[in-house]
């Protein structure tokens, strides 16, 4: 309902019917990139899904930029690389243990989450609010179709910080609309993905947790990727 009241203060047109076709698909590829996300966490190892979701979801939306928009500039391409690298230092883990990887699982929630971005970036210009409402319109549908039992339920206790999280994360995917609506997919894509970064650092402030050699440079990797791709798209 918030981004439906934001698409009327903004005064958004209708979206046209490829607007509609690419929102709905980008809510089914960002529920099944999700689900299996958790589920590879849940039944796989920490330090082969999260590193291999990560990657997936920033380098197939980058491929795409690159054949849709062409190759961008030598430094913005380094700070791409760097900033691929960086997230697969961030998002590894303390991982020794045996059984199932979830590499495939990690594979699937990559690659729909890139498809997610690449279906994102096919909106037309100026239209923002409208697209996230049938996004988000379209992820609830397909979790209520799907989710059912009383185990899914929320505590009432976790209610508002959920309710916190879900505008959080409508706040992003909207600011990612924009992105890629005022520049090119490759570049939004890859800063996008460098949220683990954010996470590391946020543990570190708030919860005290100790930042690892591998994240340390990592965070290094990330801030100089940032510098180097903003240099580059401004020259």
């Amino acid at each position: 309902m918030l981004a439906l009241g934001l698409a009327f203060l903004r005064s958004e047109t209708l979206p046209t019917g490829g607007d509609v076709a690419w929102s709905v698909g980008a809510g089914i590829a960002g529920v099944i990139g999700i689900s299996a996300l958790y589920r590879g966490l849940a039944v796989g190892r920490m330090g082969v899904v999260a590193p291999v979701t990560g990657v997936m979801a920033a380098t197939i939306p980058v491929a795409a930029g690159i054949a849709l928009q062409g190759v961008p500039p030598p430094l913005v391409l380094a700070g791409i690389a760097m900033a691929v690298v960086a997230v697969i230092l961030v998002s590894r883990v303390s991982d020794e243990g045996s059984g199932p990887s979830g590499l495939g699982l990690a594979l699937l929630s990559g690659g729909a989450i890139g498809a997610m971005s690449i279906c994102i970036s096919q909106l037309s210009q100026g239209h923002v609010f409208g697209p996230l409402t049938l996004i988000r319109t379209t992820q609830a549908v397909v979790i209520v179709g799907f989710v059912t039992g009383s185990a899914w339920r929320v505590d009432r206790r976790l209610i508002p910080a959920t309710a916190g999280v879900g505008v959080l994360d409508m706040a992003g995917n909207g600011l990612f609309i924009v992105a890629v609506q005022t520049g090119a997919l490759a570049i939004a894509a890859v800063l996008s993905s460098l949220y683990p970064v954010v996470t590391v650092i946020l543990a570190t402030v708030f919860l005290r947790e100790r930042i690892t050699r591998s994240h340390a440079v990592g965070i290094a990797l990330a801030a100089t990727a940032i510098a180097c791709i903003a240099a580059g798209s401004a020259g």
